[in-house]
């Protein structure tokens, strides 16, 4: 199946995607839909477990296939793939399994989502100075934003790839490189990303993703991405029979890990996510990364001109080519736009009403590839 197949056969494109039935779906940065195949991968397991031991109901290869997939999709090795669930979880992780010194420092955004806020907040607990970035511009974060904002003293930085809000997109290579060369930590929240856009971790030392945005996955089905090596220096902070060595299911004196990324998972796998995540990972691999991330952004100047004609104000409305997203925030200047959501609400338009830290409130839409451009033109009819 290829995207122009997916976008010209209205009867396949609605039989992959059921939501398209009675809803133009432009949430994609929130909570997505299932598409058909995922929700068949979940359902055919479902009902096989009803046989006997769920566990050893499962295919041999899926879980390893899983890992091979994102894998794939991240350029990682598949021994450095953790399948954790939420991405909060993940990122809890290298906070609390990395060892600070009280003389360390880490960059952070304050305004990023909460759930790359709040684990580095509680290393201040820990006497880690937790540095809060200052940039102009909600969401903009340049490489000189985090150039001149670390020292001597950083141990780590950690952005997400692509605001909530603003729809910035971060240089992860650029970043990555300058905090490789001065040995600082980089660790990523991919999860507005990856499934849109191209999101490599060759520069990155830890990426957590949760499946259920741009992924198409299950909620809690995520992926956590550790350096190969920096597996030593990330001691896992949860511990149980499948995280630790425990032969015939006795507990031993010594704390023996896996030697891969399997050590940062405690106990038994959410069968019936990765089940679903493994089926999304394949659907977006078919069609390309590559080729969603070029119809995503030929979305989006279909749609900013067309509302700022309409007398919006749109966040990053004209950022440079590698900083786009398909995330799309927009507002009056000298109005409220929460009536006009709950107008697309009623229309069964779904979007997504935000608000920052002032208290201003933006419609935020995020189509992903399946969604047409009859669909966006009836969303601009309704704004």
């Amino acid at each position: 199946m290829t995207l122009s197949e997916i976008l010209s056969n209205e009867e396949l494109r609605r039989h992959e995607f059921p939501v398209t039935k009675d809803k133009i779906f432009l949430g994609h940065a929130a909570v997505c839909p299932l598409p058909r195949r995922v929700a068949e991968a979940v359902r055919e397991y479902s009902l096989i477990g009803t046989q006997g031991d769920q566990e050893a109901l499962v295919p041999p290869a899926l879980i390893r296939e899983t890992r091979e997939r994102t894998a794939q999709m991240i350029n990682a090795k598949p021994e450095e793939i953790a399948l954790v669930g939420p991405t909060s979880l993940a990122l809890s992780f290298v906070a609390s399994g990395l060892q600070f010194k009280k003389s360390d420092n880490i960059l952070i955004y304050f305004d990023d989502y909460p759930s790359n806020v709040y684990p580095w907040m509680a290393l201040a607990e820990k006497g880690v100075q937790v540095r809060l970035m200052n940039i102009r511009e909600l969401g903009k974060i340049r490489n000189v934003d985090v150039m001149g904002q670390v020292d001597e003293n950083t141990r780590l930085v950690a952005l997400a790839s692509n605001h909530f809000i603003a729809g910035y997109r971060i240089d992860l290579a650029g970043i990555g490189k300058f905090l490789q060369q001065r040995n600082i930590l980089f660790c990523v929240d991919g999860i507005q990303t990856l499934g849109a856009f191209p999101t490599t971790v060759e520069h990155v030392d830890f990426m957590a993703a949760d499946a259920h945005k741009w992924l198409l996955g299950p909620c809690a089905a995520g992926i956590f991405y550790v350096r190969k090596s920096i597996q030593e220096k990330l001691r896992p902070p949860v511990y149980g029979w499948h995280n630790v060595r425990c032969p015939n299911f006795v507990a031993q004196e010594a704390m023996d890990y896996p030697p891969d990324a399997r050590r940062y998972e405690a106990g038994s796998e959410n069968f019936l996510g990765i089940i679903g995540l493994h089926a999304a990972l394949g659907l977006l691999l078919e069609i390309g990364i590559d080729n969603i991330a070029t119809e995503l952004l030929r979305k989006r100047t279909v749609l900013i001109p067309a509302l700022q004609k309409k007398g919006y104000a749109v966040l990053q409305a004209d950022p440079p080519a590698q900083n786009a997203s398909a995330i799309i925030s927009f507002y009056r200047p000298d109005g409220d736009v929460a009536p006009i959501h709950q107008k697309l609400t009623e229309a069964n338009i779904v979007t997504s009403l935000r608000t920052d830290r002032t208290g201003k409130k933006y419609i935020r839409i995020s189509p992903h590839f399946y969604n047409t451009d009859e669909e966006l033109n009836r969303f601009l009819e309704n704004v």
